[in-house]
């Protein structure tokens, strides 16, 4: 048999996004309904976040929707308070929310088995309803995903944002969530854009460093687009809030330095906006994901089709051609973006 290919696991699992949406849409969105009836029902007063890696980028999405669309406050956890100090707060009419593709790590497991125990609603969120951490929550997510064999996580991430809303929407109104009808089509029309990424990788292929930044919806994105980009192709990719750049990182950029920026079509774009004018008065080497006009007044950029799609959805679109970019810059650097050095797919952490 010939040898498979660099690259072609994770090429392989971005191109089914659509299909997974799809099926988390058509599948997934009744059963997430009901278990958010069943919270709802509970009104919890405050929501703790636990997870790790791409997983704790998807926690952090949550964490914006359910303060600006609910008003709950929200928290991510320091997981080794319970593993490491052994800390038992009173987590009575909390809800803790633990997100996970493997659902195999432990101190996820133990953390959920502590909160449960210290009051909490548990729930997990996993892409595996036979793991550890399924069975450790109160109420379980499965977010339809199918196998993941490449060691970066790319479908199981955009169905997470996907299941995190759909649980966020049924929190609210217990209802169907139309807005998220038209993700499926719009992104495999930005997943056949590999031409358009793969020239837009070309800018990166000899970066030492690069910078990415955003506001709002879009930060959660900046974060998992910098791990993508770390794991794969090796760079030291830094994520930072628009708002945090400002606060002193922005000194190390000048004329030679990469930023991408993502622009969300909405209030966290807006309040990006004057962050974009001080890159570019610093003559950054500035590449704009976003909305069209913004992508376009940009000297390189990503158009995204966000006409019509709510600012909180944005995100699950945001990412696709950014996981493209590290796959294509992974390959472009003479690496297999399938199997980044010293990682696994369950790390085990305590």
């Amino acid at each position: 048999m010939p040898e498979p290919r660099p690259g072609q696991l994770m090429s392989r699992e971005m191109a089914e996004q659509p299909e997974v949406l799809r099926r988390l849409l058509d599948e997934g969105a009744s059963p997430i309904r009901e278990v958010a009836g069943r919270i709802a029902a509970r009104r919890p007063r405050f929501v703790l976040l636990t997870a790790r890696g791409t997983s704790d980028n998807a926690a952090l999405y949550a964490k914006y929707l359910l303060e600006i669309l609910l008003g709950l406050p929200c928290g991510l956890t320091s997981m080794s308070t319970t593993t490491a100090y052994g800390a038992r707060p009173d987590l009575t009419d909390c809800l803790v929310i633990a997100v996970s593709q493997s659902g195999g790590s432990p101190d996820l497991v133990a953390s959920t088995t502590a909160a449960r125990e210290a009051g909490a609603i548990t729930l997990a969120v996993t892409n595996n309803a036979d793991s550890p951490l399924a069975a450790a929550g109160e109420y379980h997510v499965d977010v339809l995903a199918g196998p993941e064999r490449a060691l970066p996580a790319t479908k199981t991430y955009t169905a997470e944002l996907l299941a995190l809303y759909l649980l966020v929407e049924g929190l609210r109104s217990n209802g169907p969530a139309p807005a998220a009808a038209r993700l499926p089509e719009l992104a495999a029309r930005i997943l056949a854009r590999e031409e358009e990424v793969r020239t837009l990788a070309g800018r990166y292929r000899f970066a030492e460093r690069m910078v990415i930044t955003s506001r709002g919806y879009g930060y959660p994105t900046a974060k998992e687009a910098a791990l993508k980009l770390m794991e794969t192709s090796y760079i030291p990719a830094l994520s930072y809030s628009g708002a945090d750049l400002l606060h002193g990182p922005l000194a190390m950029v000048d004329n030679v330095s990469p930023v991408i920026a993502i622009v969300t079509d909405g209030r966290g774009g807006e309040a990006l906006r004057p962050v974009l004018d001080r890159l570019r008065d610093r003559g950054a080497d500035l590449v704009v994901i976003g909305p069209p006009l913004q992508a376009e007044a940009a000297s390189a950029g990503f158009a995204l089709p966000t006409e019509g799609v709510p600012e909180e959805l944005q995100p699950i679109l945001e990412i696709l051609p950014l996981q493209r970019l590290a796959y294509e810059i992974t390959l472009a650097r003479g690496q297999d973006p399938d199997a980044p050095r010293a990682l696994a797919k369950v790390t085990r952490t305590r």
